[in-house]
This record gives structure tokens, sequence and C-alpha cells, in this order.
């Protein structure tokens, strides 16, 4: 089992390099923490009581639509910050979305006083903060953006062409949730894709048959 330094070192290491006192003194002070797989780490209303460093695993960030469909808006993943931690930090405010654990997480946790202290002392903390929240709230936008606006079929395929795997294991729910829509909408341009002979889908399986063409027809679609 690694210890603190390595953990450090592992997953953020500008830290260790860094000899500015207060981030010495924000390491120190910050937590361990240990949550089991599909824990809710905070809640729409909850308060921001702590600033979490992911270590390892996953924390999905998802909202709730009225009619009780969970939309995903992103993951915090090993090395990552929550941009909706540091904005509720930032600004007071109560977190608007849920996070929930995916397998068991491990962050390190500073508290809400030692965080404002180290924004305040440290001008490389206060750097890595806002960096991080504007890399983060970027990605965030993208994401919106290709919901709102980007063909849906020309994003199943883009999401299967991420996977550098011919045969992808996820179910058509899990791929409708990755994208933010419906199981039925994801299910019947699944099938079309399957009957041009580009995919081939089995029971919590996709598997890509023609890779050229999903690529292609992303092109098409990106020049029109």
């Amino acid at each position: 089992m690694k210890n603190n330094q390595e953990l450090w070192a592992a997953c953020f290491p500008q830290f260790l390099e860094n000899n500015d006192q207060g981030i010495q003194l924000l390491m120190d002070s910050s937590s361990l923490v240990t949550v089991p797989a599909g824990q809710q780490i905070f809640y729409p209303g909850s308060a921001c009581e702590n600033y979490l460093l992911v270590l390892e695993g996953a924390v999905k960030v998802q909202i709730m639509s009225e009619s009780g469909r969970e939309i995903l808006l992103y993951h915090v993943r090993s090395g990552d910050s929550c941009v909706l931690t540091t904005s509720c930090m930032l600004s007071g405010d109560s977190y608007p979305a849920e996070g929930i654990t995916e397998g068991e997480v491990k962050a390190f946790a500073m508290s809400s006083h030692a965080f404002y202290r180290c924004i305040e002392q440290s001008a490389f903390f206060r750097e890595f903060v806002f960096k991080n929240f504007s890399s983060r709230l970027s990605k965030l936008i993208g994401r919106m953006e290709a919901v709102a606006f980007e063909p849906i079929d020309q994003r199943i395929c883009k999401a299967l062409l991420a996977s550098r795997e011919q045969t992808i294991a996820m179910t058509h729910h899990e791929l409708a949730y990755e994208l933010g829509t419906a199981r039925e909408v994801v299910s019947r341009h699944l099938k079309n894709l399957e009957s041009n002979g580009w995919v081939n889908l089995k029971r919590g399986i996709i598997e890509i048959a023609d890779r050229e063409a999903l690529i292609r027809a992303c092109e098409k679609r990106s020049e029109s």
C-alpha cells in the first residue's frame, strides 16, 4: 500500500516539486479518505465543506431531469479535481448536482478553511486551482455543446471510436447515459449502424466491424 508521499508523487507530483511553504502545510493537513462504490458524496443543496483531489477511482457528477432521467455532466478521475466543488468553494453556494462514486475512490480531502488559507497565501495553489477549474469548465461546456448541437448518430460514432478496443463491453443504457440521451434513441441508431455492417450488437457488447466507416461518418458530418 502506498503512503501519502507516494500518492502525492503518483497523482500530483507538482505539489511535491514546489517549495511553497503554504503547499507543504496544505499537504500535511490533507486527509486521505476512502469512499466505497455507489456512495453519494454530495447532492443538490448540500454544502461544500471539503476540496477533494482524486487519487484512485472515479466520481460521476450528474443532474436529474424533471422526468427522473439521470444526465451525466462529467467524471472526476485520478489526478482531477471537481469543477463544481471548486465553484462552490469560491462562491459559497450549495451543490447544484450530485456526485456518486464509481467503484472505490481514494482522495485527499482538505477542509474549506485550509483551502481558503492556501488560496490566499500560495500563488502556486491559486494557479493550480484556477487552471484546473478553467480546463474542466471548458470540457464541460464542450460536452453541453455536443449534447445540444451535434447529431446523435455522430456522437454515437465518436463514443465508439473513443475506445481503442474492437469489442466494447457497454449496454445501450450505459451508452445513452454517457451521451445524455434516451436508451431507445441509442438503440435505434445502433441498429442502423448494424444494418450498415459497421457494428455487431450482442447482449451488453458493441463490436466495431468497420472502424473506417465510423471515421468517415464522423468526418462527413463535420464537413456538412
